[in-house]
């Protein structure tokens, strides 16, 4: 392990992230807020960290091997969680404890939006636009972490991607340097925030508003600057342009690239993918599903109130945005239920939302229903195939391995929750939106996070990083054989 080599990528990381105090700053100035001390201390305090953590072993330009990679992926989510936290702990509104700061901060960067934080309609603006920069920042990095780097790193679900992508995705990169890779990406994402920042505010939202909830959609991240979330709006056109932006970023970016980048760009590239077509086929059932139970339910008497309820809170949650215009957690316990188990499903690879990831619950459709036929015919040689790409069995098998510690590493924070005292539904809840990046749970935690005991704050903070993370690279550092030379 070349611990200096990942020191000194660290002290670049924390001197780039001391700069994403500026913004929120010049909004406190702007607003006359007075949180601008809180976010000066903060600029200065994570800069200096930084310039010291560089300083110190600046002359060591070692190449990094995998296990530093590792490392450093691991380090940049929790330093800068932690770091993230500093603003929360030295504003005076909300003047918040260090477990409730990291929370806030690990929820922002992880995009995952659960909150302790009560009485948004009434915070700083500056600090309101923190809380949304965090994530539309943190969803840029998993964007970047998802499809140029972890592949290289031989991890991550973009594997599974390239399986049956042919032309520049196959490869490990979408164009021939990283820094290209990254600069495409970055102009995709800025581009579909800036356009749904344009129909938001076109929509009857406030620029600040719009901005900041364009920051959360694109991430698919579910934080907002009211307490009602969107149905702060009481507005079905702005309902529907989400539901628009959170399938879109809910896709795999490096689609998005093939279609309107790629050297064969045509919108059509999109129907000819495998996960894109199940991702829409799971979101059009759940949707149909929801919005009849609640209308035959008696839970909204009228049709056109269940239809956009229903297709709205289905999209949020699916692609584990976590956005509300309605306490879901009221609702009959088998629509609720429905809708937690579609966050597990999540969004495709390499796109900004959370869950087990489409294609990885595509593979494990097929390769059960491999093992049934085998059953009837034990020898017969049946390929699994995603398009017209046979899957390899090691892909396979890392799918298996992925759902495995994924069941496991759940099983275990879920009974680590009920041992802190909380019931079994908000614990069982509290870590399915944890781990997916969804947001909001059930029970207790249908609102807010603010009433959970100090230890279950962290565990679930574990989890976020952890569902982020996509466990593997998580895990890896725990194992002893990361450890031996």
């Amino acid at each position: 392990m070349q611990f200096s080599a990942v020191q000194r990528i660290l002290g670049i990381l924390l001197m780039l992230f001391s700069l994403t105090m500026l913004p929120p700053l010049v909004v406190s100035f702007w607003y006359g807020d007075g949180a601008a001390t809180s976010f000066l201390f903060a600029f200065l305090l994570i800069l200096s960290a930084g310039v010291l953590s560089w300083v110190m072993v600046r002359k060591q330009k070692r190449e990094l091997r995998l296990r530093d990679g590792f490392m450093v992926v691991v380090a940049f989510w929790t330093v800068l969680g932690l770091t993230g936290s500093l603003p929360f702990m030295l504003a005076h509104q909300p003047h918040m404890s260090l477990t409730d700061s990291v929370f806030e901060s690990i929820s922002g960067l992880t995009t995952t939006g659960a909150t302790v934080i009560t009485g948004l309609d009434h915070l700083p603006q500056s600090i309101l636009y923190y809380r949304q920069q965090l994530q539309w920042l943190g969803g840029m990095g998993i964007i970047v972490l998802a499809v140029a780097v972890l592949p290289m790193l031989g991890i991550g679900g973009m594997q599974l991607y390239r399986a049956e992508t042919p032309g520049p995705i196959k490869d490990s990169k979408l164009t021939p340097r990283i820094t290209e890779t990254a600069k495409a990406l970055w102009y995709i994402y800025l581009g579909l925030t800036i356009a749904c920042t344009l129909a938001y505010w076109g929509a009857g939202m406030s620029p600040f508003d719009a901005i900041g909830h364009a920051f959360s959609t694109i991430a698919i991240g579910g934080f907002s600057t009211h307490d009602a979330s969107m149905g702060y709006f009481e507005s079905t056109l702005i309902e529907m342009i989400a539901v628009f932006f959170l399938l879109c970023s809910g896709a795999n970016f490096a689609l998005h690239f093939t279609a309107w980048g790629g050297r064969h760009k045509h919108p059509l590239v999109y129907f000819a993918d495998s996960e894109f077509r199940f991702y829409l086929l799971v979101m059009g059932t759940v949707a149909l599903f929801v919005t009849l139970s609640l209308r035959l339910s008696g839970t909204y008497p009228d049709w056109w109130e269940a239809i956009t309820l229903g297709i709205f809170q289905t999209v949020s949650i699916g692609t584990t945005a976590g956005f509300t215009t309605a306490d879901y957690s009221i609702w009959p316990g088998f629509i609720a239920m429905t809708l937690l188990f579609s966050s597990f499903i999540g969004a495709c690879a390499g796109s900004t939302g959370g869950g087990i990831k489409v294609i990885r619950f595509l593979l494990l459709i097929k390769q059960g229903l491999r093992e049934i036929t085998r059953l009837i015919h034990p020898t017969a040689q049946i390929p699994i195939r995603v398009g017209d790409k046979i899957i390899s069995s090691r892909v396979i098998e890392a799918v298996w391995g992925f759902f495995a510690l994924y069941v496991a590493s759940f099983t275990i924070m879920y009974l680590a929750l009920a041992l802190t005292g909380l019931d079994l539904m908000t614990s069982f809840s509290a870590v399915a939106a944890s781990i997916n990046n969804l947001g909001p749970g059930l029970g207790d935690v249908g609102l807010h996070y603010g009433t959970l005991n100090n230890p279950a704050k962290w565990i679930l903070c574990f989890a976020m990083l952890l569902g982020r993370l996509e466990i593997f690279t998580l895990l890896v550092l725990l194992s002893p054989a990361y450890w031996r030379k």
